[in-house]
């Protein structure tokens, strides 16, 4: 059930602003992104133009390509399996769309099958929750209602993978310092701890983690916890 919703949620786009125009297949208009394997070197925050700028220029070293698929994938010559994932892009070049057509292509069971379970997220929809106390069960039962009908209130013996999407748009600050560690599913706290020891593999660390986001903001997590 939860495929069969992420299916009708993210098999048509509006292209153009955000519900105007004619929704459009994802699949028949989806283009591969060019992405990249490792960091991008010194960006100032204040000009994510130079992204685009450096992106065009030859690199250092041979660049290994991605397919959104493989997102997870090990890198070669290592065995360890990726746990956390971060995609940096400007602003309008597709992060969002990207992580859409990963949900979708395992919705409908194109890829990833080894996959229980994809949770896409946005951090503009985590902001509405600042006052709200929730365990992370809770938190996932609120947005994937077909969870909570299904039963299902622990995810260890799964595999699965949480999306979170726009972190620059996040108003809350993640603080890796002061935060108290929280390693119950089940125990409620605010979406900030939630969200804190998720990505520190506190909470649930067989979880996968993706998270995406423009180039200034990437900085409020640590490079340790990316990987």
């Amino acid at each position: 059930k939860l495929k069969f919703n992420l299916k009708k949620k993210f098999q048509c786009v509006f292209e153009g602003i955000a519900k105007a125009g004619n929704p459009t297949l994802l699949n028949q208009i989806y283009t591969e992104l060019y992405i990249t394997e490792g960091g991008t070197g010194e960006v100032s925050d204040e000009h994510e133009v130079r992204q685009i700028e450096t992106a065009s220029r030859k690199p250092d070293r041979p660049e290994r390509t991605i397919r959104q698929e493989d997102i997870f994938k090990p890198l070669p010559g290592r065995d360890e399996p990726i746990r956390t994932v971060m995609t940096k892009g400007v602003a309008g070049i597709g992060k969002t769309v990207l992580t859409q057509k990963f949900t979708l292509d395992w919705a409908e069971d194109k890829a990833n099958q080894h996959i229980h379970f994809t949770f896409p997220f946005t951090f503009r929809e985590l902001n509405v929750l600042k006052e709200k106390k929730l365990s992370l069960v809770e938190l996932v039962h609120h947005f994937f209602t077909e969870t909570k009908e299904a039963g299902i209130c622990r995810f260890e013996e799964f595999q699965v993978v949480f999306i979170f999407d726009g972190l620059d748009e996040y108003r809350l600050p993640l603080d890796f310092h002061n935060t108290e560690i929280l390693t119950d599913v089940t125990e409620s706290t605010s979406v900030n701890v939630l969200l804190t020891n998720l990505i520190r593999g506190k909470l649930l660390p067989s979880a996968r983690l993706w998270i995406t986001t423009r180039p200034a903001a990437a900085n409020q997590i640590p490079p340790e916890c990316v990987r």
